[in-house]
């Protein structure tokens, strides 16, 4: 689709090109440079055609994102700083359970791990601007937050206290069965 001549004319048979061209010859002046810049024509009409019809699509799809990214923003800021902190520890705790699930080689979702990491990014944004609204610097963020990390009691994220509850239930069920 794209050829490549080097030469000072401009007569070439594809439909998009790109030509070197020089006013000067080689070895007029070895001291400086002979290149004097690329010309790049675009000829091919359908290509345009093609782009102009999907970056309306695009932009359609970029306003249904936006709209969703502001309910969710919302629906963050509607919450109390102990529970953004509580939902950014599931939410970890669930980005290592896709790690996991990854390096079994089990079947996830690629999605989720951008999806979950927007999510965090999202609330720990919110609760900086709690702090900035508050007065606490920068210094002072980061000590909290380290004494916050320290103060976290493990436990296990919400798809695997899920899992075990269903298997107690299964469990259960085949118990009360066999008697």
């Amino acid at each position: 689709m794209l050829s490549l001549s080097i030469s000072s004319s401009c007569s070439s048979s594809s439909p998009s090109t790109i030509i070197f061209s020089s006013s000067k010859t080689l070895f007029s002046n070895l001291n400086k440079s002979s290149f004097h810049g690329i010309r790049i024509q675009h000829l091919s009409t359908p290509l345009k055609m093609q782009s102009s019809s999907s970056s309306s699509s695009l932009r359609n799809s970029s306003v249904v994102m936006m709209a969703k990214r502001e309910e969710e923003l919302k629906e963050i800021r509607a919450k109390t700083t102990e529970e953004i902190n509580d939902e950014i520890i599931d939410l970890k705790g669930e980005l290592l359970m896709l790690r996991l699930q990854k390096s079994a080689r089990e079947e996830f979702k690629n999605s989720d791990f951008s999806r979950m990491r927007k999510r965090v990014a999202r609330m720990l944004t919110v609760r900086r601007e709690r702090e900035l609204e508050e007065g606490i610097n920068k210094r002072l963020s980061r000590k909290l937050d380290r004494k916050w990390k320290k103060s976290i009691v493990v436990r296990a994220p919400p798809s695997l206290r899920k899992m075990q509850e269903e298997e107690a239930a299964a469990a259960a069920a085949e118990a009360q069965k066999s008697v």
